[in-house]
């Protein structure tokens, strides 16, 4: 997009530092009374709050692994819910469209982004208000800005992103003045964003995993804050196996039983017990072993996919950088 505002001054939908300017006032940032705009090293440490995640920025040579190589790969709001998962609002810009189980984390367009002379005052200034923080700040601007083009598609998207609980976007806005705002958002490539927003939506278990050797960190996002909830997730794997052994030991009692019984006087029962002992834990071994192929075959075809997808990128990378 060579460094230009994403959207033009007739399409902004907020105009404060507009008539700030007119009225040569003291303005403050539009929706954040409490941060100057005469303070450009304040203004600067609270964007970088905002905007920048060191942390993902640190992950993002290795998100191939945890999630799709796509900035595309984000759900829009009504099929979040399709999806049958919770829209929880975070203000924390690494959380951004990081999902887990029943639940994905969005942070709201904060009303300043609207704002044209925002984004050519200080994003985009040639006199660097921000100082060397600037194009850090202004890449992950960009790439947040970005991911609400696929999160607000539809008219149905719109209204659930105005929903008094959730609040994404300002409610005076009307559904044809947000289409003309983000009708240039396509036009932010990847080589625009930070690293992080070459991505869309981050599973949280992988986060957590993989957060172990790259962060050297116990956890991304602390799921269980407490004691109860943390051992809770491992009832049900521990049954699982409490009650595989529990079978395999009644069948092989079974089996030592019949051994044992010299002269049966049932000796078609005796020889239906052996039988059926026999049957059951071969039906346990296979029950075991199909379940583990499972995961095998599961986990073996995802890395297949993102190794494929990996190479599939830098080949159009290099030839990009070949033809231009």
């Amino acid at each position: 997009m060579d460094s230009s505002i994403p959207f033009t001054k007739a399409n902004q939908l907020n105009d404060e530092l507009d008539t700030a300017k007119k009225e040569n006032e003291d303005a403050s940032l539009p929706g954040q009374p409490c941060v100057s705009l005469d303070d450009p090293v304040g203004l600067a440490d609270f964007l970088t709050q905002e905007f920048c995640a060191p942390d993902l920025e640190k992950m993002a040579p290795h998100l191939w692994m945890m999630s799709t190589q796509s900035s595309a790969n984000i759900s829009s709001l009504h099929h979040q819910k399709v999806k049958g998962r919770e829209i929880v609002v975070t203000e924390n810009p690494r959380l951004h469209l990081v999902w887990g189980y029943d639940r994905i984390l969005i942070k709201p367009l904060p009303k300043y982004l609207f704002s044209y002379v925002f984004w050519k005052s200080y994003l985009l200034s040639d006199t660097f208000p921000l100082g060397d923080r600037g194009i850090r700040i202004r890449k992950a601007a960009l790439g947040y800005l970005r991911t609400y083009f696929y999160l607000i598609r539809h008219e149905s998207d719109f209204y659930i992103a105005q929903n008094d609980q959730l609040r994404l976007i300002p409610q005076h806005i009307t559904w044809p003045q947000y289409c003309r705002f983000k009708s240039k958002f396509l036009g932010i490539r990847d080589s625009d964003v930070s690293a992080r927003y070459s991505y869309g939506e981050l599973r949280l278990t992988r986060l957590n995993f993989f957060a172990k050797f790259i962060l050297r960190q116990s956890h991304f996002l602390r799921i269980h804050h407490q004691y109860g909830a943390f051992f809770s997730r491992f009832y049900g794997p521990l049954l699982f196996v409490f009650g595989i052994i529990s079978l395999i030991l009644s069948a092989m009692q079974v089996e030592v039983a019949v051994e044992q019984v010299t002269l049966a006087p049932w000796p078609a029962f005796s020889s239906v017990s052996r039988w059926f002992s026999v049957t059951a834990l071969l039906g346990i071994s296979i029950i075991c072993s199909s379940l583990v192929l499972l995961l095998v075959y599961m986990v073996a075809d995802e890395w297949i996919f993102a190794i494929r997808a990996l190479l599939r990128k830098r080949r159009k990378a290099h030839d990009d950088t070949h033809n231009s």
